[in-house]
């Protein structure tokens, strides 16, 4: 299984639960970021955005049971002059899963309790090291303040990945989840990513 993701949006955040349950039962899931609302894609956290963000998250909230606090609503929704930019959050993931890749899924979870359960606006590269340094991946952390010409080659190499197979599949958002099998990827329908788990398996098994 191939996760597409981007570590600052909330739906991508509702579904964790379902990939915590897949690894679980033994699915080895490789997670590739989009860069969504990085580079291009960031934008400003004015009142519009904020107020549909906050919108859609309650939603997610009913649908997934995944809590986001009053914290993460007055002070990251409701800080202005700052950027929905998920530039810093990506870098720490390829950080953490530089030597060992099943370390991702453990820097996504982190950097997303962060931000919508403590209310952190993790969009900077020190917010995101002492974050992950505080959750043991001090090396994470430490390497991404000072980034490797190794750690850029990755993340870029990551991201195009991800960007790629987004585009083969013809996904039309994150989070978006793919079966490969002989090289070739078929899309699963994010509504599996917010059903039941049974039904999440039968797609996959399909």
């Amino acid at each position: 299984m191939t996760y597409l993701f981007d570590p600052l949006c909330g739906w991508c955040y509702g579904a964790t639960p379902m990939l915590d349950r897949l690894s679980a039962g033994g699915v080895r899931v490789e997670l590739l970021p989009t860069g969504l609302f990085s580079g291009a894609g960031a934008r400003p956290m004015d009142e519009g955005f904020a107020a549909h963000a906050w919108a859609n998250d309650q939603r997610i909230e009913r649908l997934t049971g995944q809590k986001f606090t009053q914290a993460y609503q007055h002070n990251v929704l409701n800080v202005r002059g700052t950027l929905l930019d998920s530039h810093a959050a990506t870098l720490g993931i390829s950080a953490a899963g530089l030597e060992d890749s099943s370390r991702r899924l453990f820097a996504l979870k982190t950097i997303q309790r962060a931000r919508y359960v403590d209310g952190l606006d993790i969009v900077t590269i020190e917010g995101i090291a002492e974050v992950l340094a505080a959750a043991g991946m001090r090396d994470a952390g430490d390497l991404l303040k000072a980034p490797t010409e190794g750690l850029m080659t990755a993340h870029r190499e990551l991201v195009g990945r991800g960007r790629a197979l987004f585009q083969r599949l013809h996904a039309d958002g994150v989070p978006a989840l793919a079966v490969i099998r002989n090289d070739a990827p078929r899309l699963i329908g994010s509504n599996a990513l917010f059903g039941s788990f049974d039904n999440l398996v039968a797609h996959i098994a399909a």
